[in-house]
């Protein structure tokens, strides 16, 4: 492949863009609203609620389980990935887009049919576990078919913005989640939400997959992927092809994503349940503050994404990582502090870190993977990236502090993985920005 960084020239959106940036920030958002309300839940609801066997023996182990059966969906996402990869480089990226969607909401509108522990003993436990199982194989596939509609309908030189919309459906899902989670909270009050309350979000989620699925389904498909459907007979298995030519790219993909997820993963869930169970803030402090941070991971990954297109994808990804390494540890001096100004502050700077580092993200890998490849690839990496960064961060987190006493020391857990991140995306060649996606053949 030739590469060649191109000017933007001046380009004036169709209505497809449009639907196409539509259809993947709204089902993304939806996604990931799935998604969050089970981080939330973990923070909060399901130590006491479904693993009350570790809920005996120490309140701290209960909420590491809990913690646990957040991370363990995303041990399935590598499996989601190759399935959707398959799917996606066979059949198309809408029909991944439409039945990853479908998967995710099945399995939220479960969660929250879930009798609980004391209702039905062990079998609560393992149903919610089998759940958030389906939800993480659901995820495995969705983002590499959003992120690939999005880049692979960019017109040259724009990648980098319209790549940042999959990934701004990340923080609008949360501050979707979050805000229904304080709604709820603020209408019955905490005691009511903790009896019965915390399963409207879940069950809400019917009426949203119901939109997204209208949405995705009018959107057209890819049109590099419609290309390599007119070369359909020279392709081979993608995933047999992806790790006889591609292997490098996967692991670099992987890598690139530790840290970002990680960091991610502790606005999203952790930093709420430490704010009440450690700092003694309230539950709607800490949702609000969460809920600002979430306005700050929509803005920034939105300006990353641009500046990738301005000044080149590894070089916005540098930017990032550079300042999550220098921010990790003197965030908590402004979070212990308990004072939800400076807590809500010291959130919202860590999102700024982590736009330079997410928005670009999109364009960047589907630069690094050839079309015939490109859904399994991307996808593959993502998912493994997710495993090493976000699956375990808040367990991870909720550890060091167990065991060291210190909460500085989650911070250098989060500074040595961005530096991991930041040597992995240096050693992407800046030559790839804006090379041709299309099948070599078609070009």
């Amino acid at each position: 492949m030739t590469a060649s960084v191109a000017t933007a020239p001046s380009h004036r959106m169709s209505t497809e863009e449009r639907k196409v940036l539509a259809g993947t920030l709204v089902g993304t958002t939806i996604e990931w609203y799935d998604f969050f309300i089970y981080a939330q839940a973990a923070g909060l609801i399901l130590a006491t609620h479904y693993f009350n066997p570790a809920g005996n023996e120490s309140a701290a182990l209960a909420q590491i389980v809990a913690w646990a059966s957040l991370g363990i969906s995303f041990i399935f996402r590598p499996l989601g990935a190759i399935v959707a990869g398959h799917i996606g480089d066979r059949y198309g990226r809408r029909i991944t887009l439409v039945l990853t969607l479908i998967a995710m909401g099945v399995a939220t509108v479960g969660v929250g049919l879930v009798p609980t522990y004391q209702s039905i003993g062990i079998a609560a436990p393992i149903l919610v576990v089998a759940l958030r199982i389906l939800q993480g194989f659901s995820a495995g596939g969705e983002w590499g078919g959003a992120a690939l509609m999005s880049v692979e309908h960019a017109p040259i030189g724009k990648r980098g913005l319209f790549g940042a919309f999959p990934q701004i459906g990340v923080p609008l899902g949360m501050i979707l989640a979050t805000a229904v989670v304080l709604l709820i909270n603020l209408t019955i009050g905490p005691e009511a939400y903790l009896a019965y309350g915390w399963r409207i979000p879940f069950l809400l989620s019917i009426v949203l997959i119901g939109v997204g699925f209208y949405i995705r389904r009018s959107v057209d498909e890819s049109p590099v992927f419609l290309e390599m459907q007119e070369l359909k007979s020279e392709e081979s298995a993608p995933l047999k092809e992806l790790f006889r030519t591609n292997t490098k790219e996967v692991i670099l993909a992987a890598l690139i994503f530790i840290a970002n997820n990680a960091a991610g993963y502790l606005v999203i869930a952790f930093f709420a349940a430490y704010g009440v169970k450690a700092l003694g803030m309230s539950r709607n402090e800490t949702l609000t503050a969460s809920l600002i941070g979430g306005f700050g991971w929509f803005i920034f990954p939105l300006l990353g994404g641009w500046m990738s297109d301005k000044f080149g994808r590894v070089r916005t990804f540098q930017l990032g990582y550079i300042a999550m390494i220098i921010w990790a540890v003197p965030m908590w001096l402004m979070i212990d502090t308990g004072n939800i100004v400076l807590f809500t502050l010291a959130i919202f700077i860590l999102t700024m870190t982590l736009g330079p580092s997410y928005g670009p993200q999109s364009a960047l890998y589907a630069e690094m993977f050839p079309a015939r490849v490109r859904f399994s690839g991307i996808s593959i990496g993502y998912a493994i990236g997710s495993i090493f960064g976000g699956a375990f961060a808040p367990m991870i987190a909720e550890m060091l502090l167990t065991e060291t006493g210190k909460s500085w020391s989650i911070g250098a857990y989060i500074a040595i993985a961005a530096v991991i991140s930041l040597i992995a995306v240096s050693m992407v060649p800046r030559s790839i920005q804006d090379i041709n996606l299309h099948p070599e053949k078609a070009r």
